[in-house]
């Protein structure tokens, strides 16, 4: 029987997860890495590669070699802390903090009570979760996100705990990068498919 690999075929959003599910689990990986895992043509990795990278959510990097021949590219997933840390990323949270500033200025009730560096890691993580389909509602007093309705509402219900941890661990990196007290702690357990809401925590809080 054949073990040849599929071709490169329509990008799919859910290969996408799962190569970032991969590179989240364990960095760094290669590309030879990452098509034992799928089953996806090499051709098909390095374009789910370099849409993650331009996203920001991932990173590349060359390997050291201590013997003859060709180092490979590495590719690790951006956490946001300084030896994973994409540019892409930091430009994107700049951004958005910018803009968060500008409504704040504009709209003074709309400024949180939790501080300055908390409200940019908010900006941030709004920005993110947009730019991903959400459309999500922060409560600053609860310290939740409210994601519903979850646009991965009629996936596979297989394959939903991996759609919730890599988006989790995205949620994370942007917090992490942007720098501030707030981490991305859990999902909270949905009444129905189509919530979703995700619990912050405030560093010192119990």
């Amino acid at each position: 029987m054949s073990s040849a690999r599929p071709a490169c075929g329509p990008i799919s959003t859910y290969s996408r997860v799962q190569i970032l599910h991969l590179v989240q689990s364990r960095s760094p990986r290669t590309i030879g890495d990452l098509c034992d895992a799928t089953g996806l043509h090499q051709n098909t990795i390095r374009e789910h590669l370099q849409r993650l990278i331009e996203g920001g959510y991932i990173i590349a990097s060359t390997e050291r070699r201590t013997t003859r021949g060709r180092p490979r590219t590495l590719y690790s997933a951006a956490t946001g802390t300084p030896e994973a840390s994409s540019d892409v990323a930091r430009e994107k949270i700049t951004a958005a903090a910018r803009r968060g500033d500008l409504m704040r200025r504009a709209l003074p009730q709309t400024a949180s009570d939790l501080g300055t560096e908390a409200a940019h890691q908010l900006d941030a993580l709004i920005e993110h979760l947009e730019e991903s389909g959400f459309e999500p509602v922060i409560d600053d007093d609860q310290l939740t996100v409210d994601l519903t309705p979850c646009p991965h509402a009629a996936a596979r219900p297989e394959d939903r705990p991996v759609l919730c941890r890599v988006h989790l661990g995205l949620m994370q990196g942007v917090l992490t990068q942007a720098g501030g007290p707030l981490t991305a702690d859990f999902v909270q357990e949905p009444a129905a498919p189509e919530e979703c809401t995700v619990q912050l925590r405030l560093a010192g809080a119990a």
